[in-house]
C-alpha cells in the first residue's frame, strides 16, 4: 500500500486547477492532503481569462517549463506525492515518474509521449488547431465547437455549454508542439514507481487505442504499469457524469500499491 497521503493533481491544456475541484473534495474526504496548482499563466477565473487573458507570456510557455514548475513543487513536499494528471497533465505525470518523482502516478487520458502517435482522424482533427505552425506564439483558445468534439462529445448541449463556460481557458501552442520533441521523451526501459494509465472509450482527442499504445511501450517487468479503459467515457472523463467511479478506481489502485 502506498504510504503517501499527499496527492498532487496536474491539469491539462485549456483548463486550470478548477477542473479538479470535485476530485480534491473527494480525496480530502478520504484523508488525503491535496494540491492542485495552476500551470504558470493559468491562474484566474476561466470566464475572465477567456475574455482578457492578463499574461502576455502565456504563448511562450513550453512543456519543459511546466515540467520544471512541478518538479520544484514536489521538492518542497515532506513526502513524495501521489501524482494524478489529466491529458497533457497525464504526460507530465509520466515524465515526472520517469525522472524519479512521485510515490506513484495516475495518467488519465494522457497526451502521447514522443514517438507514440496515431493517424486516427479524431486525434488529428482535435489537435491540429492548437499546434498550427502558422499561428506563431499567439495563445490558442479552443472554440466551443472544437471543445464539443474534442472534450465533451456525447454530452447534452446544455452540459457542453456549462463545462465550456466553467472550465476552458486560453493555452500556449508551444506546450503541445514541444511534447513531440525531446521534452516529451520517455525512457520506457527505465524502472519506475507504479503507474496507471486510464483511457476513455469515447475519447476523441486522445483515443483509447493511443493510450493503449502508450502503455504497451513500457518494457519494465520489474515495475508495475497498469492500463484501464472506461467504456463510454470522453476526454472530460474527470468531470463527466459518473466521474466518482473513476476516482474510486484510482483510490483503490493507489491502496493496492
Amino acid at each position: 500500500m502506498s504510504s503517501s497521503k499527499t496527492i498532487l493533481f496536474i491539469h491539462g491544456m485549456f483548463m486550470n486547477h478548477t477542473c479538479w475541484n470535485e476530485w480534491v473534495k473527494h480525496f480530502e474526504n478520504k484523508g488525503y492532503t491535496c494540491l492542485a496548482p495552476d500551470w504558470p499563466f493559468h491562474s484566474g477565473i476561466p470566464s475572465e481569462l477567456r475574455k482578457n487573458h492578463p499574461d502576455n507570456d502565456l504563448g511562450k510557455l513550453t512543456l519543459t517549463d511546466v515540467l520544471i514548475y512541478f518538479e520544484d513543487i514536489i521538492k518542497t513536499q515532506k513526502e513524495q506525492p501521489i501524482l494524478i494528471g489529466h491529458s497533457m497533465g497525464g504526460l507530465l505525470v509520466q515524465l515526472l515518474i520517469n525522472k524519479g518523482y512521485g510515490a506513484c502516478g495516475i495518467a488519465i487520458d494522457p497526451a502521447p509521449p514522443k514517438g507514440v502517435f496515431t493517424t486516427k482522424w479524431s486525434f488529428l482533427k482535435s489537435n491540429l488547431p492548437a499546434i498550427n505552425p502558422f499561428k506563431g506564439n499567439s495563445p490558442a483558445l479552443m472554440t466551443f465547437k472544437q471543445f464539443q468534439y474534442a472534450f465533451v462529445n456525447g454530452f447534452s448541449l446544455e452540459e457542453q455549454k456549462r463545462v465550456y463556460e466553467t472550465f476552458v481557458v486560453p493555452e500556449s501552442r508551444n506546450v503541445p508542439r514541444s511534447s513531440t520533441s525531446g521534452a516529451g521523451k520517455i525512457d520506457f526501459e527505465k524502472d519506475h514507481a507504479p503507474l496507471l494509465i486510464i483511457a476513455g472509450g469515447d475519447d476523441h482527442i486522445i483515443p483509447a487505442s493511443l493510450n493503449k499504445s502508450n502503455f504497451n511501450k513500457y518494457k519494465t517487468p520489474d515495475s508495475r504499469t497498469d492500463f484501464k479503459e472506461f467504456p463510454g467515457r470522453t476526454h472530460f472523463i474527470i468531470g463527466q457524469n459518473g466521474w466518482q467511479v473513476v476516482a474510486d478506481y484510482v483510490q483503490h489502485w493507489i491502496s493496492s500499491n
